[in-house]
């Protein structure tokens, strides 16, 4: 506990600061018409950790809805992620698109 400091006669509390948590992103992956399923797959389980069911799962939300929620991050581990599938994505020549949202 923070000691209390005088000053000419008052005492002045120490104050704490209190931190609101770091805002989260949402990871998404975007539909286009030429990226195979099983390169979605495959980034999904490789970049986000999931089986083969969860990634599938995801994958075909991407391929019906038009997008697909991949995970909610703090912002720099959001936008490593992102990174991350857009390089392998562009290292196979893939257009697969893959941004991150504030909530």
């Amino acid at each position: 506990m923070a000691k209390p400091h005088r000053h000419e006669g008052s005492v002045l509390e120490a104050r704490r600061n209190e931190l609101a948590p770091p805002p989260l992103y949402t990871v998404l992956l975007l539909n286009d018409d030429f990226t195979p399923m099983d390169f979605v797959v495959h980034v999904l389980e490789r970049f986000f950790s999931m089986n083969r069911e969860q990634a599938t799962r995801i994958m075909l939300a991407v391929h019906t809805e038009g997008r697909g929620v991949c995970g909610t991050y703090p912002r720099d581990v959001a936008a490593t992620k992102v990174e991350q599938v857009s390089v392998l994505a562009r290292e196979h020549q893939h257009p697969l698109a893959c941004i991150m949202e504030e909530n």
